[in-house]
């Protein structure tokens, strides 16, 4: 069977399908704007969202528009990690709700509907909340707006709508599908989503709604930069109120959305100083001997194959005789037999990590890799921007570099689709239930290597797809490999 870490979203069955998502990265300042020209119905709003979080535990505003200090409005992941829904205008409090729960699974794609209607006579009517289709009603502050409050993302015409961006100094960081802004209407979470009556997991469907004169719908269907209809911010509602993009380019339209959840690196485990970007698809290395872990995983004797690429990063200068590995390894007896410590680092024995590795310097050699150590040299040097290919089924890995691949003695073409020529086979004590992909540093400062699970942060030279279409690879999935995405793990984990 498959394994997700955290609680990431199955693919439950359904007649919509999402197809793409935006990816922002808040290093890189990025971010969808629009102006309004007219104010319309200043108490009733509804913001619909799927969101799969990038960077946790820090202050991610999602839609704001902010003239100052004294008159702001936003829907923000707090540092706490709860949902925080907040206004003030002239100086004072509008109202101010911040959830008990907390939302720190960067696996998951989580649905999240905001719905106003200020003219309610009760207070906890005037903002519900819906997470996942269930309304939230325990808050740890409940400031609810009073009755006719004017919303000020309503009534300010003169000041952004912003989406994924707040006061030019915090940045949403992390993954948006299918965002609806509906004006005029306050709208409940079975508007946009239902419970699939097989699984009971909550999935998106297309919603019938009256969009109002400031309404939009963002599909992330298009990979332009013009605010206009071909652009990242395309509102496909019919409205024509199109977003201007920010900082934003054709690599942050991804493909992993509510309806297929792919892998990404998770920032939970603890993986000593590790930076993450893009989505956790981008990685810099803190210090020595330490190891950051996919989100999905499968076990080592898979009947079906699994495929993910990693792009070489840049190395410190004098880094020679330090290096990066990556591959699978038994997270089982990683994290439940010994443990993780607080920089993220344990003794991976060689029966429980198989992989390649790059040797810096960049006149020194790939090399297969058991546990932290080279055993055999490929005589390829590394250099950035090379590409790593993992494959693995049936206990057998196999090893890559620019689409040649590495049987164990390095002498012989390994063959993936063919079943035979691997670089490793998993076999003794440790095959137990969960291999994961993951990557280990023993020097700090390796910078921006980056996973490609299917959902490349960089601009490929080619484009392929596994054989069920799912993906975008540098270079084609074996025959019988494929990406470690929800839809496939459903067909095969």
């Amino acid at each position: 069977m498959a394994f997700l870490v955290g609680g990431a979203n199955s693919s439950a069955v359904t007649a919509y399908d999402i197809d793409n998502s935006l990816r922002l990265n808040d290093d890189d300042s990025a971010y969808l704007s629009w102006t309004p020209s007219t104010a319309t119905n200043d108490d009733k709003l509804t913001f619909s969202f799927w969101v799969k979080r990038g960077a946790i535990s820090g202050s991610y505003k999602i839609l704001t528009r902010y003239t100052s200090s004294d008159d702001r409005f936003y829907i923000a992941f707090w540092p706490t990690d709860k949902i925080y829904i907040y206004q003030k205008v002239g100086g004072v409090e509008s109202f101010n709700l911040q959830t008990n729960r907390l939302f720190r699974d960067p696996s998951a794609w989580y649905h999240i509907v905001i719905a106003f209607d200020t003219t309610q006579g009760t207070e906890a009517n005037r903002i519900k909340l819906y997470v996942n289709g269930t309304q939230e009603t325990s808050f740890s502050t409940s400031n609810y707006p009073t009755q006719n409050l004017d919303l000020y993302y309503q009534t300010a015409t003169s000041v952004l709508v912003k989406i994924g961006q707040y006061d030019s100094s915090q940045y949403y960081d992390g993954y948006l599908s299918d965002v609806y802004l509906i004006d005029g209407t306050q709208y409940d979470a079975s508007a946009f989503g239902e419970t699939d009556a097989d699984s009971g997991i909550w999935k998106p469907k297309k919603a019938s709604v009256t969009y109002g004169t400031n309404g939009f719908f963002l599909e992330f269907k298009e990979t332009g930069t013009d605010q206009d209809a071909s652009g990242i911010g395309a509102d496909t509602s019919g409205e024509d109120n199109h977003l201007a993009v920010t900082n934003l380019a054709a690599t942050d339209q991804c493909t992993d959305t509510p309806t297929n959840n792919f892998c990404t690196i998770n920032p939970l485990i603890p993986t000593g100083n590790y930076v993450y970007a893009e989505g956790n698809t981008k990685f810099t290395s803190g210090y020595d001997n330490i190891f950051a872990w996919g989100t999905m995983g499968i076990p080592a004797d898979s009947s079906t194959g699994w495929y993910f690429e990693l792009r070489l990063g840049s190395a410190p200068v004098g880094a020679s005789g330090y290096g990066l590995g990556v591959g699978i390894a038994d997270f089982t007896y990683a994290v439940e037999t010994h443990g993780l410590g607080t920089d993220g680092a344990h003794p991976l024995s060689s029966t429980t990590m198989f992989g390649i590795r790059s040797n810096y310097a960049y006149d020194a050699d790939w090399s297969l890799s058991e546990g932290t150590s080279g055993v055999v040299d490929l005589n390829v040097n590394t250099s950035v921007g090379q590409i790593a290919q993992i494959a693995w089924k049936d206990s057998k890995i196999y090893c890559g570099v620019d689409n040649t691949w590495y049987a164990a003695d390095a002498e012989t073409d390994g063959d993936p689709a063919g079943g035979s020529n691997q670089s490793h086979t998993v076999s003794g004590t440790y095959n137990a239930d969960l291999w994961m992909p993951m990557v280990w540093t023993n020097i700090g400062g390796i910078a921006l290597s980056a996973f490609n699970f299917g959902n490349p942060s960089w601009s490929l030279s080619s484009g392929e797809s596994d054989a069920n279409g799912y993906g975008n690879f540098e270079y084609a999935p074996p025959s019988g490999f494929y990406a470690l995405c929800t839809k496939n793990l459903a067909e095969y984990g």
